[in-house]
């Protein structure tokens, strides 16, 4: 049952409007809370190449729901992402917010293209309406990984030129699963693209196995109650998205394709403003977008979202592999797969909290992890793993050029997992935390927490250095449910 009222300032009765633009359960994530800030975007461009970049303003919106965070955690300490977003208040100079993020354009400047062309990304960062003029910053990681002003900006709340009003949406997000209040929660939406009209039962079903999947695996398993889960879907002329490298082109609400950078497995949106814009429509921290595609692919980037080919045999996996980027900003740990950045040949400290350049293994990011008399770095079956690995990826590549059906290539991706589990099996540190080399793309210079985890193979569980640095996010946007 739909109500309608009048707007007003206060929680109880906005819960009520809400209900009418909304549902009932959007309106009760909202309700019983003080007053909230309305939700402020700074969509902007970020533009350039491998070696230079601009910054420019599109435009200021105020969103259509209040803010869903939680105003006592709006400093974030987390020391993630390869950017930071900083609004500062103009006249006092207090620091009213701060998040890290990535962005597409990095993982662009990083690839062969960025040497040779210039090109252009939306991008967009979402804060609490401020009172008052602020100043935003935002900052980027220095070759010593430290933060160093990239761009900043002036911005007036109430200039003229901000967005206040929108059409309204006729798309209505579904609650998958409403625990609480949205600024006691985080609140995760899940985006469907390449469902038709007809296909709309299909995605809440599929975007509903995709959240019991995630809350199967620790720590999002004992975390659940902490999680708010939506899910919205523009429907689109044609099933699927498109994936170029086959010829297959399809028009989508936000434009997400595969062999994004060359990668025939790789998964973005390419639509920020389309993407933003439906997403509003819902409270949302996170978004993850599941693809109505049968091949293998996602990708993940941390602040921003991640995608997963949602009919996969390996669903499930892709889901949770690339929301652990998108979420908690981990690293890939695999290093045998093809990558599309070029190597740095520097071996910096990732940021990231699952890899490590181990310059001090004594010290390593992860020692209270680490037993004593743990060998760093930590002993391994590498040379083995390599050498069946390498042939997997010449039989992948042989597969993906004779365009084979998916199911050969998810045969051939089950005899791999078998593999390795049965080689790891016999390894002695099998379950132990350490340094093991080979991560973050690369086979020397780099190392992972553990043997096995979702980052590093296909099997389905997160190590404990990643169970923890998911835990650390899940603090900063909830307030932690009784256990």
């Amino acid at each position: 049952m739909n109500f309608c009222l009048p707007y007003s300032a206060t929680r109880r009765v906005l819960a009520a409007a809400l209900a009418c633009a909304v549902t009932l359960p959007v309106a009760a994530a909202f309700a019983a809370q003080a007053p909230a800030p309305a939700t402020l975007r700074l969509d902007y461009l970020h533009t350039g190449n491998a070696s230079t970049e601009q910054y420019a303003i599109e435009r200021v919106v105020i969103e259509p729901l209040p803010w869903p965070g939680n105003m006592a955690r709006t400093v974030d300490d987390t020391d993630r992402g390869v950017n930071k977003v900083e609004v500062v208040d103009k006249a006092s100079g207090k620091l009213l917010y701060s998040r890290g993020f990535s962005t597409v354009f990095n993982e662009w400047r990083s690839t062969a293209e960025a040497e040779k062309v210039n090109r252009g990304f939306e991008e967009s960062v979402r804060f609490p309406k401020p009172d008052h003029a602020v100043t935003v910053r935002i900052l980027k990681r220095d070759e010593n990984n430290a933060f160093t002003l990239a761009w900043s900006t002036e911005l007036d709340p109430d200039a003229p030129d901000v967005v206040r009003k929108q059409e309204p949406s006729a798309l209505r997000p579904i609650p998958i699963r409403v625990s609480g209040p949205s600024p006691d929660k985080v609140d995760l939406l899940i985006l469907g693209d390449g469902y038709t009209a007809g296909e709309m039962k299909k995605f809440e079903a599929t975007a509903r196995r995709m959240a019991d999947q995630l809350f199967s695996v620790s720590p999002f398993r004992e975390r659940a109650g902490d999680f708010n889960v939506w899910a919205l879907a523009a429907p689109t002329p044609e099933s699927g998205v498109s994936r170029p490298s086959t010829g297959v082109h399809h028009a989508s609400r936000l434009g997400t394709r595969y062999d994004i950078f060359g990668s025939e497995r790789y998964v973005l949106a390419t639509d920020n403003r389309a993407l933003r814009e439906l997403a509003q429509n819902a409270p949302y921290e996170f978004i993850e977008i599941i693809v109505n595609n049968d091949t293998y692919g996602g990708g993940g980037i941390f602040g921003q979202f991640s995608t997963a080919a949602a009919n996969s045999d390996w669903a499930k996996y892709l889901f949770i592999h690339e929301f652990g980027h998108h979420f908690a900003g981990l690293a890939d740990e695999y290093y045998t797969s093809p990558a599309v950045y070029q190597p740095s040949g520097a071996r910096v400290e990732p940021w990231e909290p699952n890899a490590t350049a181990l310059r001090d293994p004594a010290n390593v990011k992860w020692k209270k992890f680490v037993a004593a008399g743990t060998a760093l770095p930590t002993p391994w079956p590498k040379a083995e793993f390599e050498a069946y690995s390498r042939d997997i990826q010449q039989q992948r590549v042989a597969l993906r050029k004779a365009q084979r059906p998916e199911s050969e290539m998810s045969a051939l991706f089950k005899r791999e997992l078998a593999h390795e589990e049965e080689l790891f099996s016999r390894a002695p540190n099998r379950h132990a935390v350490g340094a093991f080399e080979g991560a973050n793309y690369e086979a020397t210079g780099y190392y992972r927490p553990q043997l096995q985890c979702m980052m590093f193979d296909r099997s389905e569980q997160f190590c404990t250095v990643c169970q923890d640095a998911i835990s650390t996010i899940i603090d900063l946007y909830s307030r932690p449910a009784p256990h």
